[in-house]
C-alpha cells in the first residue's frame, strides 16, 4: 500500500450498500467522521492502511478485493476498451476517464460488462462472449492470484524437502495423497489426446508424445485440487456463465501449476539474477518457453514485483489465441488486430531464434518486444504441426534490466506500428490494407499516395 495511493471509494460504497448501512453508521464503526467517509467514497481521499484494518475487523472484509473490484478492471482496462474504433470520434481523454470512474463507477462497470458481453465491439445481437468475460476477470486481478501462489509455494517447498526430482515428487504425492498413479501410454492408445484422468482405474494417463516439461505441468495441474477451495472461491466471485466458469477454472488450474513448478520467490530471484533470460529459466525450472512467458505476466506480489510483461500468442493468419496484459496496461495485448510491421510474424520463418524489436504506437508509447515461435507437442509424424508466435513485451522504460535488451538503444529509433489497419490512423503507411474504421476513404483523381487506402483526416 506504501507504493501508491489506494483510491477505492466505489468498492467502499458498494460494501456499505450491500450491508444496508448509512454513511453515519459505517463511519461510526470505522471510527471516522461521516464527512471523511464521504470523501473516501468520492475518491477525494485514499484508503489508508488503518482504514483497511478497521474494515477487516468490522466486516470480515478481504482488503485484496479493493483492487479486484475496480470498475471495469480499472482505468487502463476501460481505456483499452475505449480504444475500439467504434469510439474513435469521441476523443475521451485521461482526465475525462478518471472523472467518469470516480463520479460514476457503477456506470463504468456497466459499460465494461456490456462491451465485453458483446464480444468487444461485436455487432448488436451477437451471442455473449464467454472468453471476453473470462479475460475481463483475469484482467481484474491483473493475472495475479496471491492465494493460489501461497498454496503452490508451500506445496513446492514440501515436495522439495522430500525429493530433488520435482516430477517424481509430484507423482508420489498423487499416489500417496490422492490415490492416483501416473501412467505414460502409447500414442495409439490415446489418439488425439495428451492427458486423461481415468477415475475408474485411478490413473492420470499421459501420452508418450508429451515432452518432459508438458508432463510435469500435467502433474502440477492435477495437484491443483489441493487448492480447490481457493479456486472455487475465485470462480464463485466471478459470476460467469457455465462455459465461462469452466474456462476460468482451467486458467486458474494452469496458474496453480505454473506457481507450483515455478514458485514465486525462487522464480523472481532467478529472473532478477539472470536478467529475465528466458532460455536460462527454461533449463532451471524444466519448463517450456511459453510456460515461462506465462509466468512472467503474473509477478505482481506487493513488495516483490517483477517486470510488467504482457503476452500475446498468434498464428500465421494473425488470429490471436491468447492475450495477457498483466500489469502492463499494454494496448498491444488488447488491440482488435496486429500490425504487419511488427516482427511477430517473422518468427514462423526463424523458429529457433528470439526476435526482438522496438516499436512505437500512435499514442506515443514505446515498447520492447521479444518473440519466439513455439510448437504444440503431442502430434505424430504426418499430423498437423501447430505453430504459434508467442510475444512478450514491456515498455522501453522498464526494459533496462533485460538480458535480451543488452546493447539495445532503448531510446533510439523504433518501428512505428498500429493496432491493425482498422484501428490505425497513420496516414502514409505503405503496408496499409484498409482504411481506418470511421474515416471516409478518399481517392484523388490526379494523385497516387504511398497507400491505395487513403482516407480523410477526420
Amino acid at each position: 500500500m506504501a507504493e501508491r495511493k489506494l483510491l477505492a471509494g466505489h468498492a467502499i460504497r458498494r460494501l456499505r450498500r450491500q450491508l444496508g448501512l448509512s454513511q453515519v453508521a459505517m463511519a461510526e464503526a470505522l471510527d471516522m467522521s461521516p464527512s471523511y467517509l464521504n470523501l473516501i467514497e468520492r475518491n477525494q481521499r485514499p484508503v489508508s492502511a488503518a482504514v483497511l484494518l478497521r474494515l477487516a475487523e468490522a466486516y470480515d472484509f478481504d482488503p485484496r478485493k479493493l483492487n479486484a473490484a475496480a470498475p471495469g478492471g480499472g482505468a487502463d482496462a476501460v481505456r483499452r476498451r475505449l480504444s475500439d474504433p467504434l469510439f474513435a470520434d469521441l476523443a475521451i481523454d485521461r482526465h475525462q476517464l478518471e472523472e467518469w470512474l470516480a463520479g460514476a463507477p457503477d456506470g463504468a462497470e456497466a459499460f465494461a460488462r456490456a462491451y465485453d458481453r458483446m464480444g468487444g465491439g461485436a455487432a448488436p445481437g451477437a451471442a455473449p462472449d464467454a472468453e471476453a468475460a473470462v479475460r475481463r476477470e483475469i484482467e481484474r486481478w491483473r493475472n495475479h492470484f496471491p492465494d493460489l501462489d501461497a498454496v503452490a509455494e508451500a506445496l513446492a517447498d514440501e515436495l522439495r524437502m522430500g525429493a530433488g526430482d520435482l516430477y517424481g515428487a509430484m507423482a508420489e504425492r498423487l499416489r500417496v495423497k490422492h490415490q492416483l498413479s501416473v501412467r505414460i501410454l502409447p500414442a495409439e492408445v490415446m489418439p488425439g489426446l495428451t492427458r486423461r484422468l481415468d477415475l475408474h482405474a485411478r490413473q492420470l494417463q499421459l501420452s508418450e508424445m508429451l515432452d518432459p516439461s508438458s508432463r510435469s505441468f500435467a502433474l502440477a495441474e492435477q495437484l491443483a485440487q489441493e487448492a480447490r477451495g481457493e479456486i472455487d472461491a475465485l470462480v464463485r466471485g466471478a459470476a460467469l456463465d457455465r462455459l465461462g466458469e469452466r474456462m476460468y477454472r482451467r486458467h486458474l488450474t494452469g496458474y496453480f501449476a505454473a506457481a507450483l513448478t515455478m514458485p514465486y520467490a525462487r522464480f523472481l530471484r532467478a529472473c532478477e539474477a539472470s536478467g529475465y533470460d528466458v532460455a536460462l529459466l527454461e533449463r532451471r525450472f524444466g519448463a517450456s518457453w511459453e510456460q515461462i512467458a506465462h509466468r512472467l505476466t503474473t509477478l505482481h506480489r506487493v513488495g516483490a514485483r517483477g517486470l510488467p510483461f504482457f503476452l500475446l500468442r498468434v498464428d500465421r493468419a494473425g488470429q490471436v489465441s491468447k492475450r495477457l496484459a498483466g500489469a502492463s496496461a499494454a494496448p498491444l495485448a488488447e488491440g482488435a488486430g496486429t500490425c504487419p510491421l511488427w516482427n511477430v510474424y517473422e518468427a514462423f520463418a526463424r523458429p529457433d531464434e528470439l526476435l526482438t524489436q522496438l516499436v512505437a504506437l500512435e499514442d506515443g508509447s514505446r515498447w520492447f518486444t521479444m518473440t519466439r515461435c513455439v510448437r504444440r507437442h503431442g502430434m505424430r509424424v504426418g499430423g498437423v504441426a501447430a505453430r504459434f508466435a508467442v510475444t512478450l513485451g514491456l515498455t522501453t522504460g522498464a526494459a533496462g534490466p533485460l538480458a535480451a535488451a543488452a546493447g539495445v538503444a532503448l531510446e533510439g529509433a523504433a518501428v512505428p506500428i498500429g493496432l491493425g489497419c482498422r484501428a490505425c490512423t497513420r496516414p502514409d503507411c505503405p503496408q496499409r490494407s484498409a482504411a481506418p474504421t470511421g474515416r471516409t476513404r478518399v481517392m484523388p483523381e490526379r494523385e497516387t499516395g504511398a497507400s491505395p487506402f487513403g482516407f480523410a483526416a477526420d
